[in-house]
């Protein structure tokens, strides 16, 4: 379909005050997704605001808390972070005292990953907040059957 370009906007066809269709977009899977993503993390966003954690650094933490001594190479590929990316969100978590980096002993140009004791009280913390948080998201599903049914969904697509 074109339309001929004359310099004016086009006729409004909607009434005002109704709707916005979307049923071009309701069915499109990335669309879907994306939006339901956005949901989440605006939540979190608004909860973790508090402890100054965005998702990438509460991910961070959670991985060097399972991972301790792990290099900072391999936890970025795992969170799909820039090595440039992960240095900066790296240097803002140790200059809060979360995480230090030690010099590995097998490799001396790479840094062993650790939560410092107040990195792993903030951690301790916000994994209760989380833990909350996803489960008022399971209940949003319809419990756990439908939360393990969308992770095996959501796995097939990564």
């Amino acid at each position: 379909m074109t339309r001929e370009l004359t310099g004016k906007p086009p006729s409004s066809t909607h009434e005002p005050g109704t709707a916005l269709q979307t049923g071009g977009t309701s069915g499109i899977i990335g669309y879907r997704l994306r939006r339901a993503q956005l949901s989440v993390f605006q939540k979190f966003l608004s909860i973790f605001d508090s402890l100054g954690l965005r998702p990438a650094d509460y991910s961070v933490l959670v991985l060097i808390a399972d991972n301790p001594g792990r290099k900072q190479t391999e936890i970025a590929e795992v969170l799909g972070i820039k090595r440039a990316n992960f240095v900066t969100l790296m240097h803002g978590l140790e200059n809060r005292g979360l995480v230090e980096r030690i010099p590995s002993a097998a490799d001396k140009r790479a840094n062993a990953l650790h939560l410092t004791e107040e990195g792993q009280a903030l951690l301790t913390h916000a994994r209760q907040i989380h833990d909350a948080m996803e489960q008022d998201l399971v209940d949003r599903l319809g419990g756990d059957r439908a939360r393990t049914q969308l992770l095996a969904l959501l796995d097939r697509l990564s």
